[in-house]
Parts: structure tokens; C-alpha cells; sequence
């Protein structure tokens, strides 16, 4: 009886001394975004001869773009996020943890949009890729894209592109 019992005992140890690692990341990735601050900035998309003017938070480093726009509940009619990857590069995003629809709008490094995806769907863990490589993202509210007329081939305007006024 006694050495059933100490093997228990060491092999509960072994899974707890296991667990432990998996345990500590989870919790950290939990509470990962909690202390993530946001720069804000103002851009402007150049439309069908409109001037869109949003004001965004500023996703620019690794920290910024993982927690992006998870867990918000909500964004303004002209709110959103700006993803700066300093240099062109194909990107893919998930709706994990996000929890309202968003139009992502996929930008070349001079401001052109090259891609828009409309309505990503919360939640989803469905890969949303560029279709081309981008300098960067923009996250708008779902179904605002069209709304506004948003489309490939118009020009978003902000200091990462080299086109504010």
C-alpha cells in the first residue's frame, strides 16, 4: 500500500512539476494585453474625390500588433486601428479574442489600398491574409468599408506612408 501510494505521489508531482510551464504562459497570455497603451494618430482615405478622416490607435510593435483589437466591445463610426510592418510583406490576421466585426483594409507602403476584407467574423480563428504584401492594416468597424465606399486603388494618407498634408 505505502509504495502505491508514494509512486502517486511522485507521479502527481511529475505532472504538476509539467503543468507548471504551461500554466505560467497561459496566464501571462491572458493577461498580456492588459498593459498594452496605444499611441493615437488621425489618417485620412482619399475616396472617390472624399476626404475619410478616422482617428486610430497605433499597432507598431510586436506587443501592439498580437493584442490589436481583441476584447474591445466596441469602436466610434470613425475610430479604428493602424498595423505599421515597417517594410512590404505579405500579413494574416484572425479575429481570436476580437469581439465586434471589422473591415480590414490592407495598404501598400505608399498608402495604396491593395485589399479590403469586409466583415471578418469574431471570434474566428480563419486565417485573413493580405493577398499581396502590405506596409499596413487598417481596422475599421464591419460593414464601414462599403458604407463609405472604401475600395482598392484609393489612398490612405498618414505619416508610416510618407503622404500626410
Amino acid at each position: 500500500m505505502g509504495m502505491a501510494f508514494a509512486g502517486f505521489n511522485r507521479r502527481l508531482g511529475r505532472r504538476i512539476f509539467f503543468a507548471a510551464p504551461f500554466v505560467l504562459v497561459a496566464g501571462a497570455a491572458a493577461g498580456q494585453g492588459a498593459d498594452v497603451k496605444f499611441r493615437r494618430s488621425s489618417l485620412v482615405i482619399d475616396s472617390a474625390g472624399r476626404e475619410l478622416k478616422f482617428e486610430v490607435d497605433m499597432a507598431t510593435n510586436d506587443a501592439e500588433r498580437s493584442h490589436g483589437l481583441m476584447f474591445r466591445k466596441s469602436l466610434g463610426p470613425y475610430e479604428g486601428m493602424l498595423f505599421d510592418f515597417y517594410r512590404e510583406q505579405p500579413v494574416s490576421f484572425w479575429m481570436k479574442n476580437t469581439l465586434i466585426p471589422l473591415d480590414m483594409i490592407f495598404i501598400a507602403a505608399d498608402g495604396t489600398v491593395r485589399h479590403v476584407h469586409s466583415n471578418a467574423v469574431p471570434l474566428s480563428t480563419e486565417a485573413i491574409p493580405s493577398t499581396a504584401p502590405v506596409r499596413g492594416v487598417l481596422e475599421i468597424n464591419g460593414g464601414s468599408a462599403k458604407l463609405l465606399g472604401v475600395k482598392p486603388g484609393d489612398k490612405v494618407r498618414h505619416e508610416i506612408f510618407g503622404n500626410a498634408k
